[in-house]
């Protein structure tokens, strides 16, 4: 998880559920401006859903309520955030970042462009896609109704 993309990306109000900066201070508190518009990261651990195991529902992105995760694909990998081994089709973006020394895999919010962590693969977890979605639980929410996607 970490800080700026290397690549560069759109402007917020270029996505379906785009705005400005001053916008998004104003629908998100603080903490959510952070990691979702400014690539921030919350402490392992602490998120609300990094032990949220239900069996059915979806995660849907804090900042525009767009749909992105199934309850389904949630694992429990050990890392202090929520995990999953795969996106609902055509929800997240990809972009490499390199702004640790190292390349790394960020994914966004495909509908509003915000941060929600990133992609690792090839660590030998036991899931369909080996990889692993680690995501800020304040990046975000959960619907216990599946009809959202």
């Amino acid at each position: 998880m970490g800080s700026t993309a290397s690549s560069q990306q759109a402007a917020p109000e270029s996505f379906p559920k785009g705005m400005s900066n001053s916008e998004w201070r104003t629908k998100l508190n603080p903490e959510q401006f952070r990691i979702l518009r400014e690539k921030g990261t919350e402490m392992a651990g602490t998120g609300k859903y990094n032990k949220h195991y239900p069996k059915d529902g979806v995660y849907t992105c804090a900042g525009c309520d767009s749909p992105l995760y199934k309850a389904s694909t949630k694992f429990d990998s050990g890392c202090g955030w929520p995990a999953f081994f795969d996106a609902i089709p055509g929800a997240i973006d990809r972009h490499s970042d390199i702004s640790w020394g190292m390349e790394r895999i960020e994914i966004t919010c495909k509908s509003c462009g915000g941060h929600l962590g990133h992609v690792f693969k090839g660590e030998g977890f036991n899931n369909p896609t080996n990889e692993r979605h680690c995501v800020n639980s304040v990046s975000i929410n959960f619907d216990k109704d599946d009809a959202k996607i």
